[in-house]
């Protein structure tokens, strides 16, 4: 059988998941409700995984609990950015617990304006900014890695197809993310075994999820009192990544065709490295060029989340964060948590814009 033999066989499969869900178990059971976006990319080096950190950072600022599950098994690059690599997973009764990078809060509001010139934001239709003197909630941040497993970071990992897909199997049914609201999922270029592996699992709960819910809706109607039925996971959908350049954007067209195919939603598209901003005027410079991303969006019939230019206090903040007990970063005069350093970036105002629109997104389908 020839390879795209092979590959409409998978694809038919995926697509079947939409119209018989399979029976649920038990470890599916334990889950709470989450919603599941993922972020992807057909091409690599556009910065899947910093998109992925500064999305979570910014739906924890919003109130939400969030995890992050890193499946570029063989690449795996959260640890390091969290400053979590010498961190260890515990395992527990009921499968792995993920490692915490900051707790959830309740704190004053900060005013304080980013640490250089910010770029102009979109700004959320639905967010309003906080006024001074209000207090704000802010959510928690788990992260799940195969590079927390890994006995020296330096390991290299020679995996096969199955044994990827049981792992990200295993991630996704054995990790105890206990009241969490968002699982942002860090993946690997292409539209390989990890993304097939990945789309199959996603699409089994939630079909589990949807048909669970009608069960469940029908079994408790005629009992007093009612039974809040179990939560489970839920497929939000993918933000794409992508750089100006057509070399990138020509893969990730690929990609949105990938999503296409196998049911996945498309939440939008994020143009990473649109240009580099001046740290000391703001001025934006096209380093390599612009718009690609919002030309293959508009082309593609998906929503333009926006533009991100190079900030380079994103990048000293992730150099300078170091590992500790509670992720923190170092800040010159004293120490502060990632995400307490990260609302001094600028780049900040433009991710609580793209989170205001993936909590519209998922939980609009809730």
């Amino acid at each position: 059988m020839s390879l795209d033999g092979v590959k409409n066989i998978v694809l038919e499969r995926l697509q079947k998941l939409q119209h018989h869900p399979p029976k649920s178990n038990s470890l599916d059971n334990q889950q709470t409700f989450i919603k599941k976006p993922q972020v992807l990319s057909g091409k690599g080096g556009v910065g899947k995984s910093s998109v992925t950190l500064q999305l979570a950072l910014a739906l924890t600022l919003h109130g939400r609990s969030v995890g992050i599950l890193d499946v570029d098994l063989t690449g795996p690059s959260i640890p390091r950015l969290v400053g979590k690599e010498d961190a260890k997973i515990t395992q527990a009764p009921g499968g792995w617990v993920p490692v915490l990078v900051h707790p959830a809060s309740v704190a004053s509001s900060s005013t304080q304006p980013p640490t250089s010139q910010p770029v102009p934001a979109p700004q959320p239709q639905s967010q309003p900014q906080p006024q001074q003197g209000t207090t704000t909630s802010r959510g928690s941040l788990r992260c799940m890695s195969l590079g927390f497993l890994l006995r020296d970071r330096g390991d290299a990992v020679i995996w096969r197809g199955p044994k990827k897909t049981a792992m990200i199997r295993q991630f996704l049914t054995d990790v105890l993310w206990g009241e969490t609201d968002y699982l942002l999922i860090d993946t690997p270029p292409g539209t390989s075994d990890e993304h097939i592996a990945l789309a199959e699992q996603l699409l089994t709960l939630a079909s589990t999820t949807r048909a669970g819910s009608t069960t469940n809706q029908d079994s408790t109607s005629t009992q007093q009192p009612q039974q809040q039925p179990k939560k489970k996971p839920l497929l939000a959908g993918a933000v794409l990544v992508t750089t100006p350049q057509a070399i990138s954007t020509a893969d990730v067209r690929k990609e949105l065709n990938f999503c296409a195919k196998t049911c996945i939603p498309v939440i939008g598209v994020v143009e990473n490295m649109s240009g580099y901003s001046c740290p000391c005027c703001g001025e934006v410079s096209n380093v390599f060029s612009s718009g690609g991303g919002r030309i293959m969006a508009e082309e593609m019939g998906v929503r333009f989340l926006g533009a991100v230019p190079i900030d380079v206090g994103f990048g000293e903040m992730v150099e300078g964060v170091r590992g500790s007990g509670e992720g923190v970063v170092n800040a010159g005069e004293g120490e502060d948590l990632l995400v307490e350093r990260y609302q001094k970036c600028w780049s900040r105002p433009l991710f609580e814009a793209f989170a205001s629109t993936v909590i519209e997104e998922a939980e609009g389908r809730r």
